[in-house]
């Protein structure tokens, strides 16, 4: 859950070895299966390898770190339910951050959940993104993030295609875990250079059981997981979200994270 105290430091500016600069910061709290702990929360810039900035969001615990997350968005940019993933993660003890990847686009799209939100996103990730600059901010998002320990990637319906191809083709990526991620199954010829686990749900219209099936033919060292649920069981906001689904794959990843990140 996120606080709703005021941003306290809107002018606070820190440039890390990584080009990591903040520019406001928030105080947040959350709880992760039982667990309450205290979390900060900040808007962040990231400089890709050519230069660009990209705007991020990230929390961390107050306490010890116990390694690194990136969070990567659906195609409906880094919205309230991306940030309220990233404090999830920090909650649970992990430096957790979010890259704007729409930022190349047009900075701070946010968008909801309505079939117009759906239309311009699609345009969005599948039109106008370049994907090749897209890893490449992720990249850069991994060596920040790097800093806190060994780094975990996990993402969400466009995010979970995102997540794939970074476990196959960025460095610095210890396990990966991917959220329905429509197109995955045109990807499987790559092979994973970390752990990956990949969660779809049997009622999805946008993937279909067989390309589920597809993927797991091809990779048997990726673990495959099939809920009775919808695509974007886990997000909240939405009329799919699945509460058992969401938790048991909230489990599996964490766990995950856990033997690959200590």
């Amino acid at each position: 859950m996120r606080s709703s105290n005021p941003l306290t430091c809107p002018t606070c500016m820190l440039l890390s070895k990584w080009q990591l600069t903040i520019i406001n910061d928030a105080t947040a709290s959350g709880s992760w299966e039982g667990e309450f702990m205290t979390t900060t929360s900040k808007m962040s810039q990231i400089r890709s390898h050519d230069g660009f900035n990209l705007g991020a969001y990230q929390a961390q615990p107050e306490g010890e770190v116990k390694g690194a997350v990136v969070v990567i968005q659906e195609i409906f940019g880094v919205n309230g339910h991306i940030r309220e993933v990233v404090d999830g993660y920090a909650a649970a003890g992990y430096f957790a951050i979010a890259p704007q990847i729409f930022d190349r686009i047009e900075r701070d799209i946010e968008l909801g959940y309505e079939a117009e939100d759906m239309g311009r996103g699609i345009e969005l990730a599948f039109q106008k993104l370049d994907r090749k600059l897209t890893l490449q901010d992720l990249q850069a998002t991994i060596e920040v993030a790097s800093s806190y320990g060994k780094v975990g990637v996990v993402g969400y319906c466009f995010g979970g295609l995102l997540t794939w191809l970074s476990a196959c083709e960025l460095t610095g990526v210890s396990a990966a875990s991917a959220y329905y991620g429509g197109g995955v199954a045109g990807e499987v010829e790559r092979s994973a250079k970390c752990p990956v686990m990949m969660h779809f749900g049997e009622l999805d219209a946008h993937i279909p059981l067989s390309d589920v099936e597809q993927v797991r033919a091809a990779q048997p060292g990726v673990q495959v997981f099939v809920y009775p649920a919808d695509h974007g069981f886990n997000c909240d906001h939405r009329a799919s979200y699945d509460a058992p689904a969401a938790a048991l794959a909230k489990e599996r990843t964490l766990a995950l994270f856990a033997e690959h990140l200590s």
